[in-house]
């Protein structure tokens, strides 16, 4: 177990999901963790639940960590740094995952030259199973990153890219779990037109679709051999296939994650 001590500004439903997989993951121990709050109910409830330090002052849990996450809104960030950029030293290592908030306009607000990895994570983190991107500055060596993953891998998977590449992670990811609940909804909707219960309709269509994620990342095989492989000549997979492409599926997905990355694109450059 590592002594390195993990700090988090912000407890809201991201902050708590990575501090659960960090404590479930024995990655440092409890008392090496600490958050800090303004709302002191809250705080009460992380530390019930983990065991870990808390406070309600930004600077006390900036002095304190080592590996720092700032998990809060971007519209606070600017804030939230001008409350510890006093405290941070040139060994901290500060972990983003404000959305839509690039490298540059992070470190411009520290003033300073500062260790920085910015992150886009996503809502699955509540269930262990988020995929986040990483994206470290100029200053974080091979050791910052690798704990760094090792923090994202404990509550899901995480690839190293390019901050070039953030607006497409955002389209991929960060925004992609609405897309699949859209179609798990409409796959329900329909199992509940053909006379299904609608609870059970969900819980055919979620399973169905948690199961082919995972033959696609366990098998490493390309989703179109995967997908022709239900395809028996003339059977019901193909029809349904065909009436997809018919409908414009594909264009549909391709479209709306395009758009989406454009409007973080669009977001970024407000900063």
């Amino acid at each position: 177990m590592s002594n390195i001590k993990i700090g988090f500004i912000g407890s809201g439903n991201m902050g708590s999901a990575m501090i659960g997989g960090i404590i479930q993951s024995k990655l440092v121990d409890a008392d090496h963790v600490m958050v800090s709050d303004p709302m002191e109910d809250k705080l009460a409830s992380i530390k019930e639940r983990f065991s870990i330090k808390t406070t309600t002052d930004n600077k006390e849990v900036a002095t304190f960590a080592d590996y720092l996450f700032l998990a809060v809104k971007p519209n606070i960030i600017r804030d939230v740094i001008s409350q510890i950029k006093d405290v941070i030293t040139n060994d901290k290592v500060i972990i983003s995952i404000a959305a839509g908030t690039p490298i540059a306009a992070i470190e411009e607000a520290f003033g300073k030259t500062v260790n920085l990895i910015r992150v886009m994570p996503n809502t699955p983190a509540l269930v262990g199973e988020a995929m986040s991107a990483l994206s470290p500055n100029e200053e974080i060596n091979d050791e910052q990153i690798s704990f760094a993953c090792k923090v994202f891998n404990s509550f899901g998977k995480c690839e190293v890219v390019k901050e070039s590449l953030m607006d497409a992670v955002v389209g991929i990811s960060g925004s992609s779990p609405a897309y699949v609940y859209m179609f798990i909804e409409a796959m329900a909707d329909a199992a509940v037109c053909d006379g299904m219960p609608r609870a059970q309709a969900y819980k055919f269509a979620a399973q169905s679709v948690y199961g082919a994620a995972k033959m696609v990342l366990e098998t490493g095989e390309h989703p179109g051999v995967l997908k022709d492989a239900v395809c028996s000549p003339a059977g019901t997979t193909i029809k349904a296939v065909a009436k997809l492409e018919e409908k414009g599926f594909r264009d549909a997905v391709i479209s709306a994650q395009l758009a989406c990355s454009e409007m973080s694109r669009e977001m970024s450059k407000k900063k």
